[in-house]
């Protein structure tokens, strides 16, 4: 049975991952996700002035980096970016701590030099926006990343006085049509014991594992949540671009995708749901017609992002799960006839065992 001394958090400096501390935490609680940003919070306990001298040197939001691991293996990987301590009124301090995966550190970077790809591997363009990241002085965070290809080629220009942050330069690539999708994972180097911060591309999906995992309710699986979300679908659809008019003499108007409608919708009985997506940048009437594509085909449907509950001990789990099959059956009375059905994790939120309550993982499925 795993208990809570088992994980431990590290405080490593950002740039060097050189090891600072590795100081007891309460509370700890974290998440990792392909296609946004994983979380880690945590409190740490202040009970004398030699701790809190440890926690003064090594907590400094922004410069700090903190791993996760569970036994000798690394769980999670992040930038520290909030500290708050705060004195109960019997003077007990506590400092509680929040972080984000690697990718975050890519929302405080701006590209300020115009960059520009014609008929480039898609996959390259994230790597030269890597490189243009860390080739700057103290912007070297470690990122490493591979020779993995997509074999789609783009023509793209990235324009300084855009002063675009590179993560959204990357989402947005990721999201055209024909895209991909894009994570920074975190694990131990099994020859030298390294800690590791590597870049994961996947046309036109992250995938993980060779075999399904069976899960099954009632049995491993706890609970499950199962929502259906249709406040974003749409039917019809068009993207807004750039306004490019160069005439000073005409109005300027901007960039306007094709009005894209899905007739068999409404043909079938659905109400019109108009949709529409702005990409301020994209000056290329081919680029932005990808877009509207590629959001049009997304908005078709609700968003349906299943969540399930899962006793670690009955089915030992990990964050490699990310991008792996599962094989998820349900037999009870909304699926009196059984549900048994392939659906991709995409997903992770660990809880660690804590008095009274049992080590848990939460996994968020798509279906596969």
């Amino acid at each position: 049975m795993t208990s809570a001394s088992e994980y431990r958090v590290l405080f490593c400096d950002l740039r060097t991952d050189q090891l600072l501390d590795v100081l007891p935490v309460q509370s700890l609680a974290l998440d990792d996700w392909i296609g946004k940003t994983g979380t880690m919070s945590a409190t740490i306990p202040v009970p004398n002035p030699a701790l809190a001298a440890r926690v003064r040197r090594v907590v400094e939001p922004g410069r700090t980096a903190v791993w996760v691991e569970r036994g000798r293996e690394i769980w999670w990987g992040g930038i520290l970016w909030t500290a708050t301590t705060t004195s109960d009124n019997r003077g007990y301090l506590t400092v509680q701590i929040q972080a984000g995966t690697w990718d975050s550190y890519l929302d405080h970077r701006v590209l300020f030099d115009t960059q520009t790809a014609e008929q480039v591997e898609q996959f390259d363009i994230v790597r030269g926006l890597l490189d243009y990241a860390q080739r700057t002085p103290g912007g070297d965070i470690g990122i490493e990343y591979g020779i993995e290809m997509s074999g789609m080629l783009r023509d793209r220009t990235y324009s300084r006085y855009d002063q675009p942050r590179i993560r959204d330069l990357i989402n947005q690539l990721a999201s055209v049509e024909q895209g991909f999708e894009w994570r920074i994972t975190s694990y131990r180097d099994p020859g030298s014991g390294r800690r590791i911060k590597r870049l994961q591309l996947g046309a036109p999906v992250i995938r993980a594992g060779t075999a399904d995992v069976v899960l099954d309710h009632p049995g491993p699986v706890l609970s499950y949540t199962w929502p259906v979300d249709g406040t974003g679908q749409a039917n019809a659809w068009q993207s807004r671009g750039a306004t490019t008019n160069a005439n000073q003499a005409e109005d300027s108007v901007p960039l306007l995708s094709p009005l894209l409608l899905a007739e068999d919708d409404v043909t079938a009985g659905w109400p019109r749901l108009d949709g529409t997506s702005d990409y301020s940048t994209v000056e290329q009437q081919a680029t932005l017609n990808a877009h509207a594509r590629a959001d049009h085909a997304r908005a078709r449907h609700p968003v349906t992002i299943p969540e399930i509950t899962v006793h670690m001990a009955r089915t030992p789990l990990s964050p490699a799960l990310l991008g792996a099959t599962v094989r998820l059956r349900i037999r009870d009375l909304w699926w009196p006839d059984g549900l048994d059905q392939r659906y991709r994790v995409v997903g992770l939120a660990i809880t660690p065992p804590a008095r009274g309550q049992s080590e848990a993982a939460k996994l968020y499925l798509e279906a596969a």
